[in-house]
């Protein structure tokens, strides 16, 4: 294992609605269960659309209800260098992981594996309802990779080698 914090990375298509909340949401969750500094968060895109952009509006409005603030993320795309960056690349979906399986360099050490145990739909095109579907189902997902996370951690020699 690489020495320093655990790094996640969790990936949609665009980098402004799935991704940036389950950021957000993980980060949150990690903080309440004191792996903050254990444990690092970012968030990417399968494709550059939205590079730079802040996520959707939407996306953030429905976050703020669940006291998440996604307002100083900004889009990115994911690049070869993140497979060995991260320790973990995380998709949202089926199609993000078949991409991201194929994005993967050789050799590169990042485990790479859904974020929730099913596809987390894209709301983008979809009702306000979907904004809030998308919510719960990366608050249960990221309750489980905090438990998941706490056990990795504990796994880990000591000075994090």
């Amino acid at each position: 294992m690489r020495p320093g914090p655990l790094r996640v990375l969790v990936v949609c298509l665009g980098n402004i609605c799935r991704s940036p909340t389950a950021e957000a949401v993980l980060r949150q969750r990690l903080r309440d269960a004191g792996l903050d500094g254990a444990v690092e968060v970012d968030s990417a895109g399968t494709g550059d659309w939205h590079v730079g952009m802040p996520p959707d509006a939407r996306s953030q409005r429905h976050a703020r209800t669940r006291g998440y603030d996604l307002s100083k993320l900004r889009g990115r795309q994911i690049g070869a260098a993140d497979f060995d960056r991260f320790d973990l690349v995380l998709a949202m979906d089926d199609h993000n992981l078949a991409d991201l399986q194929m994005l993967k360099p050789p050799g590169a050490r990042a485990e790479v594996g859904l974020f929730a145990p099913s596809a987390v739909p894209d709301p983008y095109h979809g009702p306000a309802a979907g904004f809030e579907h998308v919510l719960d189902l990366i608050e249960a997902a990221s309750a489980e990779w905090v438990a998941r996370l706490e056990l990795r951690m504990a796994r880990r020699p000591v000075g994090g080698t």
